[in-house]
């Protein structure tokens, strides 16, 4: 019992430090924050701070590593037997899963955001993406073309989508999301 308190106390604190990071970062470079300011609007001291993270750049680095764990499992189960018709399916779960994370994705794709965060997650989505290519279509020239292509506008759509005062629920901007991906541009759906 005395471990499941401790681990409640460290995921609040963990958690209460992720939110002070990420509203921060809104604001300003993760260079220029410091543990000390982090520390104080998070009401701990620095010495917690260090229990758990080496430094700012840590802290962000284990953040983006949680988010693209999650996303990669979300990807791993959705993709193992994607079909035609699933496309929705993984586009929805892939939509609630940034609307769950609204607020580190506004950062991690924002002003003061991580490239090399986006650019991993990019990465990952173009393996699973190849990976179902290959099994339904002959190897072809094209398909960093039609990747760029799509991965550019979804990522559009996506920033937009994150940006908005009142965000549209997943399930909806999946769905326009998948119908722009089959069957491009067309009468907006909403």
């Amino acid at each position: 019992m005395e471990t499941e308190k401790v681990d409640r106390r460290v995921r609040k604190t963990k958690a209460r430090l992720t939110e002070v990071l990420l509203t921060l970062m809104k604001e300003k470079e993760v260079k220029d924050i410091s543990v000390k300011e982090l520390s104080d609007l998070a009401d701990i001291n620095r010495g917690t701070f260090y229990l758990h993270y080496r430094d700012v750049y840590d802290m962000l680095d284990s953040v983006e590593d949680e988010l693209f764990c999650q996303f990669s499992e979300i990807l791993n189960r959705d993709f193992t037997a994607i079909q035609e018709d699933s496309l929705y399916n993984v586009l929805e779960d892939v939509f609630s899963f940034l609307y769950e994370n609204m607020q580190a994705g506004q950062v991690l794709m924002g002003a003061h955001g991580d490239l090399a965060f986006i650019n991993r997650m990019k990465g990952l989505v173009k393996e699973r993406i190849l990976q179902v290519w290959n099994r339904s279509s002959q190897p072809s020239q094209a398909f960093d073309y039609y990747y760029s292509f799509l991965v550019s506008g979804c990522i559009g759509l996506i920033e937009a989508w994150l940006n908005k005062d009142a965000p549209e629920p997943p399930k909806q901007i999946a769905s326009l999301a998948g119908d722009m991906i089959k069957r491009g541009l067309v009468t907006p759906i909403f």
